[in-house]
């Protein structure tokens, strides 16, 4: 299968909000976007998630972040890779109120925060993966966090970061594949009264 990977464009933003639904929730029946938009109609979230996407105020889901694989002509697989010194949480917050939801969303994702990753500024973050069915290939996987750890080290960064969930046994084991290690993990009784999985880990790779 030839794979190829290019930079996201508004053309793709029904494909970018399936990333950030499917990837927020990782197998489970909510994610986080459920808790920020407080809802869990999926036709809603999708609509939510579009706006967030292409809003004016460049949060770390906007569209510009994104990398999208192409086989046979077909999009398979999309992936989002940014500046956390860039795309901070108040950017973020900014984002959500240009489309309309106030910050009182901070309290629904409590648990979350209890278990978010320390990240420091001079690291490069991956996030919101997706491989379409029946395309679940390790060779899209790769060529996705490939190409964007490529943007990475021309952008100067010596470090990739990324976030999973203690439990996603599948997940982890692709980034362990690619040459990324646990260096720690957050462990909350709330958050898995929450979300059903103990709490997050955090795996990096040194470029």
């Amino acid at each position: 299968m030839n794979i190829t990977v290019r930079k996201a464009t508004e053309a793709d933003i029904d494909m970018i909000a399936q990333a950030l639904l499917e990837g927020s929730r990782a197998g489970k029946k909510i994610g986080l976007f459920d808790l920020v938009f407080n809802t869990s109609d999926e036709a809603a979230l999708s609509d939510y998630l579009k706006r967030l996407s292409l809003a004016s105020t460049k949060s770390y889901c906007h569209y510009s972040n994104f990398s999208i694989a192409e086989a046979g002509g077909e999009r398979v697989g999309a992936l989002c890779g940014y500046e956390p010194r860039i795309a901070t949480h108040e950017i973020f917050s900014k984002a959500l109120e240009e489309i309309g939801f106030d910050e009182s969303y901070h309290e629904r994702i409590a648990a979350y925060l209890l278990c978010e990753a320390d990240v420091d500024n001079q690291t490069w973050v991956l996030d919101f993966i997706m491989v379409k069915n029946p395309f679940k290939s390790f060779e899209i996987l790769k060529e996705l966090i490939g190409k964007s750890m490529l943007a990475a080290r021309l952008k100067g960064y010596r470090k990739v970061q990324t976030s999973v969930e203690i439990g996603s046994i599948e997940t982890e084991i692709i980034y362990k594949k690619l040459g990324f290690s646990v260096i720690d993990e957050k462990r909350s009784e709330y958050y898995k009264e929450q979300f059903g999985r103990p709490g997050i880990m955090r795996l990096q790779m040194i470029l």
